[in-house]
């Protein structure tokens, strides 16, 4: 395992600095979900949902996640976003909402974190805007799909086990 990048030498917490590093080109996908009864996502699909389109609004939270992500995060270096998707679509097998993001930018470190940020408060915020209907909802699989740039290049995460099945 590589060492800690944000803790010094004398074991304290640390912001890394990038001075030295190149500037490339970085992109990060992520994934989550939030899994739900088959109403739930029934109320979502029609629209009908007391506090307004949920798809619409979480995709706007992501983005907005993303783009504070070093506000939320302690040491995560603010960057100049270049975009952020958020793909949210509804799956039935789940029953639920998969959750996608993809973050690029052009800079000196990655936008792992970003992704991720964007994937978990988009998520998050589906589980708001509809809990008077399903508190039971449970928002999982965040995980970092990709990244590529930097000195460490491209990396891919494995295919993911499959999810168990959940009795509701």
């Amino acid at each position: 395992m590589s060492r800690l990048t944000h803790i010094g030498p004398d074991g304290s917490a640390r912001m890394v600095d990038v001075t030295e590093k190149a500037v490339t080109q970085r992109v990060a996908a992520a994934e989550g979900c939030v899994r739900m009864s088959a109403q739930t996502l029934a109320l979502i699909r029609s629209g009908n949902a007391k506090k307004g389109d949920v798809l619409g609004v979480a995709r706007i939270a992501g983005i907005m996640a993303a783009k504070r992500t070093h506000e939320l995060i302690p040491l995560c270096h603010p960057l100049a976003i270049s975009g952020v998707t958020l793909d949210l679509s509804f799956d039935d097998e789940l029953p639920g909402v998969r959750v996608a993001a993809r973050v690029g930018t052009t800079g000196q470190t990655g936008v792992e974190m970003e992704a991720l940020t964007a994937v978990s408060i988009a998520c998050l915020t589906i589980y708001d805007m509809v809990k008077a209907a399903d508190r039971g909802m449970v928002v999982e699989g965040v995980r970092l799909l990709e990244k590529s740039g930097g000195a460490s290049g491209e990396w891919r995460a494995p295919p993911a086990a499959p999810a168990r099945a959940r009795r509701r």
